[in-house]
């Protein structure tokens, strides 16, 4: 049996990181074509093809992930013997790595990672961006876990996993003095009244519109916003009302400065953790994917 050739095996690792041919050169100080061909030459090694190629940018295949799991494994390794031996840094400190997308609440995401923010032993690194980036990243394994407000179908060539982790249900927001004195009543408080709504591409919007043709109402929409971040500002400075789940504005409403006025009948924000299967499964995302749905909307301080 051939001994495997960890110097091809090192190159592939980092261009399976980096995603693109073009960053791993540069990186290794390597041409291109050099580094295009160390990756070939590791999978006639193996018998399997690593990479698809997608334009410029390249896609892990089924051996791919798997190759990459080890690599990961053996190199990360040799860099925390490499800190040790040199600077006295303890091995054994997890990386995890998690992604969201960028219209996900802030205090969700928060609630998520609560456990590990102050674990000696765990490097975090959070990302966030547009949907299809992030699936590349994950894709790539730039990222362990990814989460989102939408669930994503896998298939033979993307086999992703959406795990339901957390629901929430969707309120009408807005400042104390919104309602005056009176019990803020559904539907008929929101007839004609200027609202702030999420993107049109949101499940909540789409349940805030079916709910409106029943009722037969219709609010003036003021604005609407992807980003929940940007949200939470416009809610908490205008006299509108948001249609939102709380947790978005949960600090604004613990402080007094907003209120939840009611909640939508059967409409609500879904929260899901997609990941792609592993050959190791990281033991600090198992304890974070295993707690109650409820930790995650409102965590301990």
């Amino acid at each position: 049996m051939r001994r495997l050739n960890y110097h091809h095996l090192h190159y592939f690792w980092v261009v399976a990181r980096q995603g693109k041919l073009t960053e791993a050169a540069r990186l290794l100080r390597v041409s291109q074509s050099a580094l295009s061909m160390q990756i070939r030459q590791l999978e006639d090694q193996l018998g399997q093809e690593l990479f698809l190629r997608r334009g410029r940018s390249l896609e892990l295949t089924e051996a791919g992930r798997i190759t990459f799991s080890y690599a990961d494994r053996i190199f990360r390794q040799g860099e925390e013997l490499q800190a040790y031996l040199e600077e006295g840094i303890r091995p054994h400190r997890h990386l995890v790595r998690i992604g969201s997308v960028a219209t996900l609440s802030r205090n969700f995401q928060e609630g998520f990672v609560r456990p590990v923010i102050d674990r000696k032993d765990v490097h975090l690194v959070m990302q966030s961006g547009r949907l299809e980036d992030m699936l590349s990243r994950l894709a790539a394994h730039s990222i362990d876990l990814l989460l989102s407000n939408v669930p994503v179908p896998g298939d033979e060539e993307h086999p992703w996993r959406s795990r339901l982790v957390a629901r929430q249900a969707v309120s009408v927001i807005g400042h104390p003095r919104s309602s005056g004195r009176k019990r803020f009543r559904l539907p008929e408080d929101l007839k004609d009244r200027p609202v702030l709504v999420p993107g049109s591409s949101s499940e909540v919007r789409s349940g805030f519109e079916l709910l409106c043709e029943q009722w037969d109402v219709h609010p003036h929409v003021l604005a609407e916003v992807d980003d929940m971040a940007m949200l939470r500002l416009i809610t908490r400075d205008s006299d509108a009302l948001s249609i939102l789940p709380k947790i978005v504005v949960r600090d604004e409403i613990n402080s007094g400065d907003l209120v939840e006025l009611a909640t939508l009948p059967g409409v609500y924000e879904h929260f899901y953790a997609i990941s792609v299967e592993r050959h190791f499964k990281s033991p600090i995302l198992q304890e974070l994917l295993s707690r109650p749905a409820q930790d995650y909307l409102n965590p301990v301080e």
